[in-house]
């Protein structure tokens, strides 16, 4: 059984935008903070300014944040939180395993499904970091965090409700104290597999939703979308060994029509300019070093529907545009001319 010290030392892994916004969040609690840069230039620099002006502009870190690229320093931490995106998550992890010790927490915030060229394809990241750091071996308990949370409202302070799940309810209920603000509110779940695929697959929904925006469709259009988006979801989230109910929630439900309909989301920005007619280097490029994660997790998600035969027929039009070039009005069309079906 993991036993934490009354005031628990927490480290955050990943200076970007939601690593810093979740940094700031935390310290509002009057913890001190230890928030982790890959590199020691952004991290110098992030210190120096008090301010992630390169991924989140305008939030000052409070002062109990201590901001660092010593690799060292993690392993005197109890609760380590990592927001390191997909793309370079198992390169840093490897880096940073000869910190983690059995006392360790660790939590992801991070949100995809790695790739069909990575060794173990189609991993949530939850199983990633364990096989990278070797669970089994370490023996400490690894959960997720996940909900409709953008990095900029929780960094100023805006009422926000996520979801924590660990295997152990204990753990979850754990997190859930220490994490907890005026600002921040928990819900506790054992269901992982629900919980990490709502957050991941809600991002290539968002995509499908941003392109109809910037084809400048209505309302209908965007509201039918997400109902069959979350039903896209949870038919492999439950395939996958997750709970329907768990994609009702904040998680699934709450995070995708978020990602869907708000100006501040990447993907549904990715999808507008996709749906203008721009092409995906040029959108991609023009992110200014942020990460879209429904671009990777799109070709993931239909590699993991594969292995359920579950069909995803969205998903399937999102990667012929973004990978074929497809043109999205022939999507649109492709997606309302399937043959009729059932609701439910």
């Amino acid at each position: 059984m993991t036993v934490l010290p009354i005031a628990p030392r927490i480290a955050v892994l990943g200076s970007g935008s939601w690593g810093t916004a979740i940094a700031i969040s935390l310290a509002r609690n009057g913890r001190p903070i230890t928030l982790w840069s890959h590199a020691k230039e952004s991290a110098h620099q992030i210190a120096a300014a008090r301010e992630n002006r390169k991924y989140l502009p305008g939030f000052k870190l409070p002062a109990s944040i201590t901001v660092t690229a010593d690799d060292d320093t993690l392993a005197n931490a109890d609760i380590l939180v990592s927001v390191i995106p997909s793309e370079f998550l198992r390169a840093a992890i490897t880096r940073l395993r000869p910190q983690f010790h059995p006392g360790h927490i660790l939590l992801s915030a991070t949100k995809g499904i790695t790739p069909g060229t990575e060794a173990g394809s189609f991993l949530r990241i939850s199983q990633l970091l364990a096989a990278t750091i070797g669970e089994a071996e370490l023996k400490f308990p690894i959960g997720v965090l996940s909900g409709p949370s953008f990095a900029q409202e929780v960094a100023s302070g805006q009422p926000t409700a996520i979801t924590v799940a660990f295997d152990d309810s204990a753990i979850a209920a754990l997190i859930q104290r220490e994490f907890s603000s005026e600002s921040l509110r928990l819900y506790t779940s054992s269901d992982l597999i629900g919980v990490e695929l709502g957050g991941a697959l809600k991002n290539v929904i968002a995509i499908a939703a941003g392109i109809t925006s910037g084809m400048g469709l209505g309302s209908n259009s965007t509201a039918g979308l997400i109902t069959r988006g979350i039903a896209e979801m949870t038919r492999l989230a439950v395939a996958c060994g997750g709970r329907r109910e768990t994609l009702a929630g904040l998680s699934g439900l709450g995070d995708l029509v978020l990602t869907c309909t708000g100006a501040l989301s990447r993907n549904r920005t990715v999808g507008i300019e996709l749906g203008k007619g721009r092409k995906l280097h040029d959108i991609l490029a023009g992110l200014g070093g942020k990460v879209a994660e429904g671009v990777h997790t799109t070709r993931a998600a239909l590699g993991l529907a594969h292995q359920h035969r579950v069909e995803m027929p969205i998903a399937e039009q999102m990667a012929q545009i973004l990978d074929h070039g497809k043109n999205p009005r022939e999507a649109i069309r492709d997606l309302m001319l399937r043959p009729g079906k059932h609701e439910h």
